[in-house]
């Protein structure tokens, strides 16, 4: 038996860097619904009482991003001051300003192939950088166990919170699992970490035994966990100060957590109030595609897949792929599959996969992947990539 174990975290809505990449988010969304060849850039960084958007933006609309922040920060909870933060009262500050035309010179016209007729191949990558993609047989979901796990708890924080269940609980939270595994089969749940913020009035005690109840128990299967499983809920003692009062935040700070929970490599960039013409995003989410698509049509059990572009260059410089030794094929095979059934190429990845619609709120929380309703998450080209086995 190889044991070894491995841990993975994810927070909720309302900690203070999830609130950055929510806002982000919600300022793309509101640009793209709007103009969807818009360029957006946008970082947000919020302290106690103070929300800053700032970033390069070129569109033909208006957005009214005050109303964005507050809505945004309405949405997640953060209504009264007595909860460390109030949407209403907040002050914001925005700096922004237009797409420098130097890196736009390079997504409009692709130096590479400045002649062909293609219109993929004129538009170029928004920036160099390399992406990855991953997937693997231990959830159904083609997704690492541990941060699958650690999603569910703290979306269930959330929903407990917004319905009332356990109405104590302050929007900030987090949650850690670590899994047991022999080899690459998680075998068991070994230990949960579950912080949250709270009302002053309700014991640690009572959190305890009430997140225990209406968390853990609802969302982690029990077969996964034994005697021997160790729970830890707000280890400190008290959680009462969170949220942007108890830490400052900031947009894609959490890409860990927004990715495979460090199950695997990550890139450069992070995600949220990125337009799609940048890499950073829509090559990751390319990635994850062709990552689960390969291990659903049976070519492996795990991959993880490294894609790297130059900007204002259309075609990927490399294309890297691993897969643990669980590959039915050759490696090298495998990559001659992947260039024949997917185009790489940044305006083909925006058009296939759709990116250019105002879907991002839906991915500032609980991870990018391993949602079925991205269009990255459909497994349309298993059958395209059994003809080549």
């Amino acid at each position: 038996m190889n044991k070894r174990f491995f841990t993975s975290e994810s927070v909720t809505e309302g900690h203070p860097d999830k609130i950055c990449d929510a806002i982000s988010d919600a300022v793309l969304d509101e640009i793209l619904s709007k103009d969807k060849n818009a360029r957006v850039a946008c970082e947000t960084f919020i302290n106690t009482g103070l929300v800053v958007v700032m970033g390069e933006i070129t569109t033909n609309c208006y957005a009214d991003i005050p109303e964005i922040v507050r809505r945004t920060i309405r949405n997640i909870g953060y209504t009264r001051a007595k909860y460390g933060f109030d949407s209403e009262t907040c002050g914001v500050l925005t700096s922004i300003k237009g797409q420098s035309p130097d890196i736009a010179l390079g997504v409009d016209s692709s130096k590479e192939y400045a002649s062909s007729n293609d219109i993929a191949d004129k538009f170029g990558a928004g920036d160099q950088g390399m992406m990855f993609g991953y997937a693997c047989k231990e959830t159904k979901e083609l997704m690492p166990l541990p941060i699958m796990l650690a999603h569910a708890i703290t979306k269930r924080l959330t929903e407990v919170r917004k319905e009332n269940i356990l109405g104590y609980l302050r929007p900030d939270g987090k949650a850690q699992v670590t899994v047991e595994y022999d080899g690459f089969n998680p075998l068991r749940v070994d230990t949960i970490v579950v912080s949250s913020q709270h009302s002053p009035e309700v014991s640690n005690e009572q959190i305890y035994e009430d997140i225990k109840k209406q968390v853990i128990a609802k969302v982690i299967d029990k077969n996964l966990m034994d005697e021997n499983t160790k729970i830890y809920i707000n280890p400190t003692g008290r959680f009462e100060i969170g949220g942007p009062m108890g830490d400052t935040g900031l947009t894609g700070r959490k890409i860990i957590c927004d990715t495979y929970g460090g199950y695997c490599a990550h890139g450069g960039g992070a995600f949220s109030g990125k337009d799609p013409t940048k890499v950073d995003r829509s090559g990751a989410y390319m990635a994850r595609y062709i990552c689960k698509n390969l291990v659903a049509s049976g070519v492996c059990d795990r991959v993880e897949l490294e894609i790297a572009y130059a900007i204002g260059m259309s075609r990927p410089v490399s294309v890297f792929i691993n897969t643990f030794n669980t590959n039915k094929i050759d490696e090298n095979k495998i990559i001659e599959i992947i260039n024949k059934v997917f185009d790489l190429r940044p305006y083909s990845i925006i058009q296939h996969l759709k990116l250019q619609n105002p879907i991002y709120s839906k991915t500032s929380n609980y991870g990018h992947f391993g949602k079925e309703d991205f269009t990255w998450e459909q497994l349309d080209k298993v059958e395209e990539i059994k003809k080549y086995l």
